[in-house]
Formats: structure tokens, sequence, C-alpha cells
């Protein structure tokens, strides 16, 4: 049985679904491999990386042909698409939410796909969680990004000519990239604010060291599957009220809220960031869902009143060689979880609810 993966698009998508070190993991379960051509020169990983653990290379239409499991980042063009046969399976994140007409009718051909964005969130499924694992160098990463636009030192600076104030940031969002950047500046020497729909999320910012701001008499907005609900006028209005007070004091912002499926709610509007001080940064990670923050416009540095908001259509293309390992990760765990071992074969258990949720039926 062959696992095979192609090349995405380089300018939109730096990352690849097939490390070296997971190629000796997929021959170790009785698995052949089969890559493009230089498929991950660019992030320094060389064919003979790949050939050192067992792993064969052709040409694109060849590895499309003869694999019977194919691994992507992203949706592949419909040039290669139709190269899929029946009851073969394609696996990775395909958004499900946009690209749902063009996955149903790929299902009805009897091709078997899996996008991995609709994973459950339960215990069993955290090592395969793209999500998560993309989240968290996301969180990271719009950290690093914002810090590089501002144009003071972040951490307190006790020196012979006076002090430096530490800088202080705001998290709006504390999912599983919200929380990397609270620990990310915290560790960087900032001081860090958060606020968040789910109640639940207070004892995990706080435990990190970052102030949880609570809006008056909110109710916990958290769906059965831990995403956050989309918030009420009121909820909305007291939100506002309270960051909008908070903004007068921070210099940096790192809007991460998302609603699956849904545009991003636009939580930073236009008269919050007047209260902004001029040099502070704004960093939209919701950018390409539409953006937390008013003015955010993907790939660009939009300033206004002295205040940068910027937002990158794919921020993990910044770090595609950590991004690609864990994720890499994630699709072998989900590709293991397929495969019966007894019968040497892929099975699709949908009384398995990891299969069964993930699977396009």
């Amino acid at each position: 049985m062959i696992i095979g993966s192609i090349s995405e698009n380089k300018d939109l998508e730096k990352r690849v679904s097939i490390t070296p070190d997971i190629v000796k993991k997929y021959r170790s379960h009785g698995f052949e491999v089969l890559i493009e051509n230089n498929y991950a020169n660019h992030l320094g990983f060389s064919e003979s990386d790949y050939k050192t653990e067992g792993c064969s290379a052709d040409t694109k239409e060849n590895v499309i042909k003869n694999s019977d499991v194919i691994l992507q980042v992203n949706l592949i063009s419909d040039e290669y698409l139709k190269l899929i046969t029946e009851n073969k399976l394609l696996v990775g994140n395909f958004n499900y939410y946009q690209n749902q007409e063009k996955l149903k009718s790929l299902s009805e051909k009897k091709i078997n796909i899996f996008s991995l964005e609709l994973l459950p969130r339960i215990t069993r499924a955290q090592s395969m969680d793209i999500l998560s694992s993309q989240a968290n160098l996301a969180g990271y990463k719009a950290v690093i990004e914002s810090f590089s636009q501002f144009h003071k030192a972040i951490p307190m600076m006790m020196t012979a000519a006076g002090t430096i104030p530490a800088a202080k940031v705001l998290v709006v969002g504390a999912g599983v990239a919200g929380l990397q950047a609270i620990a990310t500046a915290k560790r960087m020497g900032a001081i860090v604010f958060a606020t968040d729909v789910r109640m639940s999320s207070k004892e995990q910012v706080e435990s990190l060291g970052g102030n949880f701001l609570v809006v008056e008499g909110a109710e916990d907005m958290e769906t059965k599957e831990g995403y956050a609900k989309e918030a009420s006028e009121d909820f909305k209005k007291k939100q506002e009220e309270l960051i909008s007070e908070t903004l007068k004091k921070i210099d940096i912002v790192i809007c991460t809220a998302l609603i699956p499926g849904k545009k991003a709610p636009v939580i930073i509007n236009e008269k919050m960031i007047e209260n902004l001080k001029p040099g502070s940064v704004i960093y939209d990670l919701a950018a390409v869902q539409g953006g937390n923050s008013a003015y955010t416009k993907v790939d660009e540095i939009v300033e206004k009143n002295g205040v940068k908001i910027l937002g990158e259509k794919n921020i993990l293309n910044n770090l595609p060689t950590s991004s690609s390992i864990l994720y890499s990760k994630n699709l072998f765990n989900f590709v293991i979880n397929l495969y019966d071992k007894k019968n040497n074969k892929l099975n699709i258990n949908l009384e398995d609810e990891i299969i069964n949720k993930t699977l396009i039926k």
C-alpha cells in the first residue's frame, strides 16, 4: 500500500505533508511512500534525506495515479483531482465550509475524502488535531511579527539613564493560538491581558500569567465541541466598552477570534482603534476570514492614526519547516488510526467517531 503526496503551490503554501522522519514511521507499518520529485527542497529536506528513509520520488501525475492514500495540506487543483480514482483516500485540511460542493462531488465519485479540520474535540483525537498544532505556531509567530513592527523594547528595562516600561499586549480570543500568544508575549517580558467569550479560558489565561478581562454579567459561550459561539448583542456591547477602555493603555493587540464556518467577528472597531496610541500594532490572525479588526487587509500593512494593522493569508508560510513537522505527524497518527494491522488494510470504520466526523459524505 502506497502513501503519496505532491507539492503545493509554493506561492500560496510552503508546508508539506510528509517529512523524512515520518517516512520511516510509515515504512515501519508496512507502507511504501511516494513523493513528487524535489518535494521539499525549499524546506531544506533534500531528495537524499527522503531516499535514506526508503522513500521513492516520481512526477506529480505518477504520484497521484499510483498512491492509495494521498496526503496534502490543501485541496489540490482540478488537474490532479481528476486523476484520483475510486476507493482511494485523500486526506488533508480541505476547508470543508468553503469547498463543500466540490468535496461532496468528489465523494460521489467514490473517493474517500477526510478533511481533518472536522476532527471531533476528544482526547483520542488530540495527536491528529491539525488545527491545534498549526494554531500553536501561528499564535507564537503572530507575537514575533507584531513585536518586529513595534518600535519600542518589549520587557521593562531599568538603566542608569532611566526606566523603559514593559509593553502591554491584549490578546483577543484565548483558544490555542491565543494561549500560545499569551505565553510567548509573557516570556518576552510583556504585560499581557486577554479576553474571550468562553469563561473556561479564564483559568488557562491566568495560569500563563495573563490578566483575563471579564465582561460584566457574561455567560459562558462555548459549544460542546469547545469552540466559541457567536456572542449576543448585549455581550458584544459590554465587551466593546471593556475593550475600548482597555485599549487606552495597550501597545500591541493580537486578534485570534474565529467561529468555524463563519466570517470572523469584528471585535476591534474603528472607534476603538482611535483609543490606541500612535505606534501601536494590531496583528489580525483572523484576516483571511474577514478579520477581527476594522481596516484589516490580507497581506497588507494598513496604518490608521499611527496604528499599524496587519494580517497574512498564511502566517505559517513564515515558519513552514516547523509547521510541516507537526502537520505530518498529525496526518501519520490519523492514517494509523485507519489502519487495520490484523488484516493489513485500511478500514473506514464509521463507528469510530474520528473517522465518521472527518469523512465527507
